[in-house]
Protein backbone atom coordinates (compact mmCIF):
# COMPACT_ATOMS: atom_id res chain seq x y z
CA UNK A 1 0.00 0.00 0.00
CA UNK A 2 1.33 3.41 -0.96
CA UNK A 3 1.17 5.57 2.16
CA UNK A 4 2.68 8.62 0.49
CA UNK A 5 -0.46 9.22 -1.54
CA UNK A 6 -2.59 10.25 1.42
CA UNK A 7 -0.33 12.23 3.70
CA UNK A 8 -1.87 15.15 5.53
CA UNK A 9 -0.32 18.37 4.34
CA UNK A 10 0.27 20.87 7.12
CA UNK A 11 0.69 24.51 6.12
CA UNK A 12 3.43 26.65 7.62
CA UNK A 13 4.39 30.29 7.39
CA UNK A 14 6.37 29.77 4.18
CA UNK A 15 3.77 27.74 2.26
CA UNK A 16 0.62 29.66 3.13
CA UNK A 17 -0.82 32.07 0.56
CA UNK A 18 -2.46 35.09 2.16
CA UNK A 19 -4.72 37.34 0.09
CA UNK A 20 -6.39 40.70 0.66
CA UNK A 21 -10.18 40.76 0.46
CA UNK A 22 -12.74 43.56 0.79
CA UNK A 23 -16.09 42.98 2.50
CA UNK A 24 -18.95 45.48 2.23
CA UNK A 25 -20.96 45.74 5.47
CA UNK A 26 -23.83 47.78 4.03
CA UNK A 27 -27.18 46.57 5.48
CA UNK A 28 -25.58 43.41 6.93
CA UNK A 29 -26.36 42.01 10.35
CA UNK A 30 -23.43 42.50 12.74
CA UNK A 31 -23.19 38.95 14.07
CA UNK A 32 -23.62 37.24 10.72
CA UNK A 33 -20.99 39.31 8.95
CA UNK A 34 -18.57 38.99 11.88
CA UNK A 35 -18.81 35.20 11.97
CA UNK A 36 -17.98 34.99 8.26
CA UNK A 37 -15.14 37.49 8.61
CA UNK A 38 -13.76 35.48 11.54
CA UNK A 39 -13.72 32.40 9.31
CA UNK A 40 -11.92 34.38 6.60
CA UNK A 41 -9.34 35.64 9.10
CA UNK A 42 -8.79 32.12 10.42
CA UNK A 43 -8.53 30.55 6.95
CA UNK A 44 -11.36 28.05 7.38
CA UNK A 45 -12.49 28.47 3.77
CA UNK A 46 -9.12 27.32 2.42
CA UNK A 47 -8.34 23.67 1.61
CA UNK A 48 -4.96 23.83 3.37
CA UNK A 49 -6.39 25.08 6.71
CA UNK A 50 -4.09 24.33 9.64
CA UNK A 51 -5.40 25.21 13.11
CA UNK A 52 -2.10 26.41 14.62
CA UNK A 53 -0.93 28.58 11.67
CA UNK A 54 -2.07 32.00 10.48
CA UNK A 55 -3.28 30.88 7.05
CA UNK A 56 -6.23 33.28 6.75
CA UNK A 57 -6.68 36.31 4.57
CA UNK A 58 -6.26 39.99 5.38
CA UNK A 59 -9.79 41.40 5.52
CA UNK A 60 -10.83 45.00 4.84
CA UNK A 61 -14.36 45.91 5.98
CA UNK A 62 -15.82 48.99 4.32
CA UNK A 63 -19.06 50.87 5.15
CA UNK A 64 -18.85 49.75 8.77
CA UNK A 65 -21.14 52.60 9.79
CA UNK A 66 -24.02 51.02 7.83
CA UNK A 67 -24.12 47.75 9.77
CA UNK A 68 -27.49 46.72 11.22
CA UNK A 69 -28.56 45.47 14.64
CA UNK A 70 -32.16 44.31 14.80
CA UNK A 71 -34.64 45.43 17.41
CA UNK A 72 -33.45 47.76 20.15
CA UNK A 73 -30.02 46.14 20.53
CA UNK A 74 -28.12 49.38 19.92
CA UNK A 75 -29.11 50.60 23.39
CA UNK A 76 -30.46 47.54 25.25
CA UNK A 77 -27.50 45.20 24.82
CA UNK A 78 -24.90 45.76 27.52
CA UNK A 79 -21.23 44.75 27.43
CA UNK A 80 -19.24 44.59 30.65
CA UNK A 81 -15.60 45.34 31.35
CA UNK A 82 -13.70 45.05 34.62
CA UNK A 83 -10.77 47.38 35.31
CA UNK A 84 -9.27 45.16 38.01
CA UNK A 85 -9.97 47.57 40.85
CA UNK A 86 -12.75 47.34 43.46
CA UNK A 87 -15.92 48.86 42.03
CA UNK A 88 -14.31 48.92 38.61
CA UNK A 89 -17.02 47.20 36.61
CA UNK A 90 -17.90 49.32 33.59
CA UNK A 91 -20.76 48.80 31.17
CA UNK A 92 -21.22 50.07 27.64
CA UNK A 93 -23.58 49.58 24.72
CA UNK A 94 -22.99 48.97 21.00
CA UNK A 95 -24.08 52.57 20.32
CA UNK A 96 -21.36 53.94 22.61
CA UNK A 97 -18.76 51.67 20.97
CA UNK A 98 -19.84 52.88 17.53
CA UNK A 99 -19.57 56.50 18.70
CA UNK A 100 -15.95 55.94 19.83
CA UNK A 101 -14.96 54.42 16.49
CA UNK A 102 -16.42 52.16 13.84
CA UNK A 103 -13.74 49.52 14.23
CA UNK A 104 -14.31 48.98 17.97
CA UNK A 105 -17.69 47.27 17.56
CA UNK A 106 -16.37 44.94 14.84
CA UNK A 107 -13.18 44.17 16.77
CA UNK A 108 -15.14 43.28 19.91
CA UNK A 109 -17.49 40.96 18.03
CA UNK A 110 -14.78 39.27 15.96
CA UNK A 111 -12.34 38.92 18.86
CA UNK A 112 -14.85 36.73 20.68
CA UNK A 113 -15.03 34.42 17.65
CA UNK A 114 -11.28 33.88 17.34
CA UNK A 115 -9.05 31.58 19.44
CA UNK A 116 -8.22 32.85 22.91
CA UNK A 117 -4.44 32.57 22.56
CA UNK A 118 -1.50 34.33 20.86
CA UNK A 119 -2.69 33.21 17.44
CA UNK A 120 -6.06 34.93 17.99
CA UNK A 121 -4.30 38.23 18.68
CA UNK A 122 -2.21 37.91 15.55
CA UNK A 123 -5.28 37.09 13.48
CA UNK A 124 -7.08 40.19 14.77
CA UNK A 125 -4.22 42.32 13.43
CA UNK A 126 -5.20 41.17 9.91
CA UNK A 127 -8.54 43.03 10.23
CA UNK A 128 -8.92 46.57 8.87
CA UNK A 129 -12.22 48.41 9.39
CA UNK A 130 -13.27 51.65 7.65
CA UNK A 131 -16.45 53.67 8.17
CA UNK A 132 -16.82 54.88 4.59
CA UNK A 133 -16.47 53.22 1.23
CA UNK A 134 -12.86 54.38 0.84
CA UNK A 135 -9.84 52.59 2.27
CA UNK A 136 -6.11 53.23 2.09
CA UNK A 137 -5.11 49.66 1.19
CA UNK A 138 -5.60 50.02 -2.56
CA UNK A 139 -1.89 49.41 -3.23
CA UNK A 140 -2.24 45.69 -2.39
CA UNK A 141 -5.04 45.20 -4.97
CA UNK A 142 -7.67 43.58 -2.72
CA UNK A 143 -10.49 41.64 -4.32
CA UNK A 144 -14.11 42.37 -3.46
CA UNK A 145 -16.04 39.31 -2.29
CA UNK A 146 -19.74 38.79 -1.69
CA UNK A 147 -20.05 37.84 1.97
CA UNK A 148 -23.55 36.40 1.40
CA UNK A 149 -22.17 33.69 -0.90
CA UNK A 150 -20.05 32.22 1.93
CA UNK A 151 -21.51 29.68 4.36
Amino acid sequence: MDTLSYKTISANKATVNKEWVVVDATDQSLGRICSKVAKLLRGKYKPNFTPHVDCGDNVIIINADKVVLTGNKWNDRIYFKFTGYPGGQREYTPASLKAKGEDRLFRKAIKGMLPKNRLGGKLLNNLHVYAGSEHNKSSVNPKLIDINSLK
